[in-house]
């Protein structure tokens, strides 16, 4: 357990001293199993790691979903679903900050990815509320958040690694994951509601409302049929969740071709990010790969658990401690990299507690909750200070509006945030009343 803290304390220096992640990880843990086993064993781990990385047929999920959220966002549907949402709310006070964040639960439901959101709905809502004078904190704030969907609403690419590390049932947690992100949305929207209503300065009184389009409306509908399409091949038993990638990508390529709203261009810009989004991912899980096997090896879970049993711990003790963990974390570390360093850790830990009566009594039940909180948690990180990596994305798009100015807008979303956690742990039945 002494060399896995130590190797936990070298991996934030590198951290702090700017070294990528993937790269802090993978010479960590590599170093750190050479120590204990040997630079032969340690190269073979290594070696391994990478290969067996590479070429996952289950990892192949990960760069199809990107590429579906790549060639919706570059077919311009989402100014369908903007404009879709703004119908609904665009004569309230704040309008098109809800229907920023509603249009980016959308845009989740069918990119799986929060970066991505952020992205494309910074370009899409952000010059129309700054045009009709909405204060830069709300507009930015309300994408921002908005964006952190992505994550968790299906299909979710950090659900599928979660469900890859844990050999869950991928299927369940995207069934589990939905009534999560619906009340994530709700939430989002009374946020803003709060914050014009506290502040009214933040969104001009009067509504803006704009007529939709007919591609905005094909670009709504088709959205709204690809999303049902994946998720009813997936239940309907028509394709696996690694094979609804594929076709998700093959259905949404062929949706921005009938739209005639993908040049070449585009196409290639998508294939472009994707790659430059898969490698990346790629690279964190084999550095995380390397780190989890270093930290197995050197008994860090196992000392937990035997830690736990001997201090009688009560299990919801653990589990808050362990969702402190993740907040502390969320100031330093991006999502992927969480969920890949700490899943091997936590994971054998929970699987031991003992809830007693109630839904966590069945141990299936218990873990696809835990996923949950913990993807929900990982999503608070994603607008959580320092590091925030959807401020981040959203800078580079309005890079005129101040780090300091999108923090501030992000406030309200961020409380409501840390109320559906707390109510996500405390009532376990609401991510497992679908099932």
């Amino acid at each position: 357990m002494t060399e896995s803290l130590i190797a936990i304390a070298l991996l934030l220096a590198l951290v702090f001293a700017r070294v990528p992640i993937a790269f802090a990880m993978a010479l960590v843990g590599g170093a750190g199993f050479a120590w204990l086993r040997g630079w032969d064993p340690a190269g073979a781990m290594i070696g391994a790691a990478v290969f067996e990385t590479g070429l996952s047929y289950s990892l192949s999920v990960v760069p199809l979903f990107i590429f579906m959220g790549n060639v919706l966002a570059g077919s311009g549907i989402a100014q369908g679903l903007f404009a879709g949402a703004d119908r609904l709310f665009g004569r309230m006070r704040g309008g098109l900050a809800l229907a920023a964040v509603l249009s980016c639960g959308g845009f989740s439901a069918v990119s799986g990815s929060s970066l991505a959101t952020a992205a494309t709905m910074s370009r899409v809502a952000m010059p129309p509320m700054r045009r009709f004078g909405y204060a830069d904190s709300l507009a930015a704030g309300s994408i921002a958040a908005g964006g952190t969907l992505g994550i968790l609403i299906p299909p979710s690419v950090i659900m599928i690694i979660y469900g890859l590390l844990t050999e869950s049932d991928i299927g369940k947690l995207f069934i589990a994951g939905l009534l999560p992100g619906a009340i994530g949305i709700v939430f989002y929207l009374i946020a803003v509601m709060v914050a014009v209503r506290i502040d009214p300065s933040l969104a001009p009184e009067t509504g803006t409302s704009q007529p939709m389009t007919r591609r905005d409306k094909i670009g709504v509908t088709g959205t709204l049929g690809l999303f049902l399409f994946i998720m009813v091949g997936i239940y309907g038993g028509f394709f696996t969740p690694i094979e609804a990638a594929g076709m998700g990508a093959i259905a949404a390529l062929g949706l921005a071709l009938a739209m005639r709203a993908l040049g070449w261009k585009s196409f290639v810009s998508a294939c472009r990010e994707t790659v430059l989004a898969s490698a990346m991912i790629f690279a964190i899980i084999i550095g995380a790969e390397i780190f989890s096997a270093f930290v197995n090896f050197a008994g860090l879970p196992d000392a937990l658990v035997d830690l736990i049993y001997d201090a009688e711990v009560n299990p919801w003790t653990v589990i808050w401690i362990m969702v402190g963990i993740y907040l502390l974390m969320g100031c330093i570390f991006e999502s992927l990299s969480m969920i890949l360093l700490t899943v091997p850790v936590f994971y054998p830990i929970v699987a031991q507690l003992d809830f007693g009566a109630g839904p966590l009594a069945d141990p299936e039940n218990l873990l696809i909750w835990f996923a949950v909180v913990v993807v929900v948690v990982t999503e608070v990180s994603l607008i959580t200070p320092p590091v925030g990596m959807n401020v981040f994305v959203l800078r580079s798009v309005v890079p005129d509006i101040a780090l300091a100015t999108i923090f501030k807008g992000i406030f309200p979303f961020w409380l409501a945030d840390l109320v559906r956690l707390a109510l996500l742990v405390l009532v376990p039945g609401i991510s497992l009343w679908l099932l």
